[in-house]
This record gives C-alpha cells, sequence and structure tokens, in this order.
C-alpha cells in the first residue's frame, strides 16, 4: 500500500494531531498511528448506526492489526485517515487505512485492522449482523 492515493480509499476521517502525540524525536509516535485506524474505524461505524458501543449484543474485537511508516507526521499537522474495507468475510472484516498528512497526495503511512465479530457474552465468533455487513459493504473495494 505504499503507492495508495487518496483516490483509492471511499471514505475519510480529518484527525488533528495534538502537541502529547510527538514524541523524543519530535514526530508523531509509532503507537498514536494505530489510535488513529481505531478512531476511523469506530467513527465510520457510529456514523452509519452499525456500532452502538452499549446496546449491541454483537461487537468486533480486534485480532490483528498492522502499519508501514514512510513519511513523518507531526505536531501540528492533520492527518487524513482512509478508510476501504479489503475483505468482508462471514464473521471478520478486513480494513485497509492509509494516513495522509495535510495535503500531501501520498500516504505517510498504510496498514490493515481486522475485526471478528463475536457475542459479547460468550466471547465466540458469529456472523456479521446483515445491518452492520450492509455498511461495511459501502466502501469495500476489490
Amino acid at each position: 500500500m505504499r503507492d495508495a492515493t487518496r483516490a483509492d480509499f471511499p471514505h475519510f476521517l480529518s484527525i488533528a494531531t495534538r502537541w502529547m502525540d510527538n514524541d523524543a524525536y519530535q514526530h508523531v509516535n509509532n503507537v498514536v498511528y494505530y489510535s488513529y485506524f481505531d478512531t476511523a474505524v469506530n467513527q465510520f461505524l457510529i456514523a452509519r448506526g452499525a456500532l452502538d458501543l452499549h446496546a449491541d449484543r454483537v461487537v468486533g474485537l480486534v485480532v490483528d492489526s498492522g502499519c508501514s511508516y514512510f513519511s513523518s507526521i507531526s505536531f501540528p499537522d492533520t492527518v487524513h485517515v482512509g478508510l476501504r474495507v479489503a475483505k468482508l468475510g462471514n464473521s471478520s472484516v478486513r480494513y485497509q487505512l492509509a494516513l495522509f498528512r495535510n495535503d500531501e497526495t501520498s500516504a505517510a503511512a498504510a496498514g490493515h485492522f481486522v475485526h471478528v465479530y463475536v457475542d459479547r457474552d460468550t466471547n465466540r465468533p458469529v456472523p456479521i449482523p446483515d445491518a452492520v455487513r450492509a455498511v461495511l459493504a459501502t466502501i469495500e473495494v476489490s
């Protein structure tokens, strides 16, 4: 995904970096990139009614994630998180994400994030609910 551009992603979330995101090397610390991924995915789901943190009996748990870093992001940059669904399985979904710094067209970082849908009480995998699947399909790419 090193060559990912903004045109490759059907959904975006803009996130302002914070002073505290910078580390001793004066760029956003690597662990913060994962928080951008998590925020973008969950904001997408909540905004489209596919996630109710308090009422849903079936929830997505992160089982895998990864990130490759290409260039630095630093406060006070704005991060534009591109989001798409790469694979929509029976009980899991694999998201692909890219972080774009300010108005840059090349990704500063790219990664993936996998949710497995589970019954909240048993923590056992279950099929992705139809309503959630329909929302995820809106950003699925081949």
